[in-house]
């Protein structure tokens, strides 16, 4: 099939692609579109006007703010992979990138188009989700933000509002010497949306106990989700303890089902995914002895 007709804009600046946006309740924003694209090669949306902010001055950079790295909106997804500041102060987004689509999605994919579009199976969603991440967004001459948790709302249902373009996102850096990550995730083909997937970061102190802890998980639920595990803090994070913290942190938790898994198998995947993700950042804190 081919998109329905649209109109294209290529504003010069953040305030002419808001002002774009408040004029046209269909116009859609447009940087990478890896996923916009296709949806309405399908005809799944048909935006009246695409607005194509990929060239705006200012929105793509890495910048590290000491306590938290900012990453610009349409920052390319590849330019995040390979950029040696994530990889030494956000391990845990530079260990889930690289299950982000393909190598050639990530190339035009940005950062922004991934969080703004809040797919439950984003690998970048949930990494914000876990680091609890804020997203600052531009409406007409205002700046606004947000927390993930309260920025995104429902499967691709966030609280942006319709005239305003995401500009920025801001991770935490945990100051702690000793971090460990891990990152799981299923699914029928390498690089396909995942069916479930989970990502932790803890720290440990000189004794190898655990004194901070983030665990989140994708794709089960409408979308990412933080679960408490902190009866592991103080702990040397044994496996039975760690199944058992997952297990009582999953209750009363209801996993989505679809054409593509049930509700019972993402519930059980969820607990099993889970439990690596920590037991794996525990072992990566457990190596790092400085």
């Amino acid at each position: 099939m081919k998109p329905a007709a649209f109109e294209y804009s290529r504003p010069a600046d953040i305030e002419e692609a808001c002002a774009l946006l408040a004029a046209d309740d269909g116009a859609r924003l447009i940087a990478g579109g890896q996923t916009l694209v296709p949806l309405m090669a399908m005809r799944l949306a048909r935006p009246s006007r695409l607005i194509d902010i990929a060239r705006i001055p200012g929105l793509a950079y890495i910048r590290d703010g000491g306590d938290a790295i900012s990453i610009g909106a349409t920052t390319k997804q590849c330019a995040v992979e390979n950029d040696p500041l994530i990889r030494a102060k956000l391990p845990l987004l530079a260990a889930a990138i690289p299950h982000v689509g393909h190598t050639p999605t990530r190339a035009r994919g940005t950062i922004g188009g991934s969080l703004a579009n809040a797919d439950p199976a984003a690998e970048i969603l949930l990494v914000a989700a876990t680091l609890g991440a804020t997203l600052t967004w531009r409406e007409g001459a205002e700046t606004a933000e947000a927390g993930i948790a309260e920025f995104v709302i429902g499967p691709m249902v966030t609280t942006l509002p319709q005239a305003a373009c995401l500009t920025e996102a801001r991770f935490p850096v945990w100051p702690d010497k000793r971090i460990g990550i891990g990152f799981h995730e299923v699914n029928a083909r390498a690089s396909d949306f995942a069916f479930v997937s989970a990502a932790a970061q803890l720290a440990l102190d000189g004794e190898g106990r655990v004194t901070r802890i983030a665990l989140s998980l994708g794709a089960a639920t409408p979308f990412p989700i933080k679960l408490d595990v902190d009866a592991l803090i103080g702990t040397r994070c044994e496996e039975p303890k760690v199944r058992d913290a997952v297990a009582a942190a999953l209750e009363g938790i209801e996993a989505m089902e679809d054409l593509h898994a049930s509700a019972a198998y993402r519930k059980r995947a969820a607990r099993t995914l889970a439990t690596r993700a920590i037991m794996d950042a525990y072992k990566d804190a457990h190596a790092r002895r400085t």
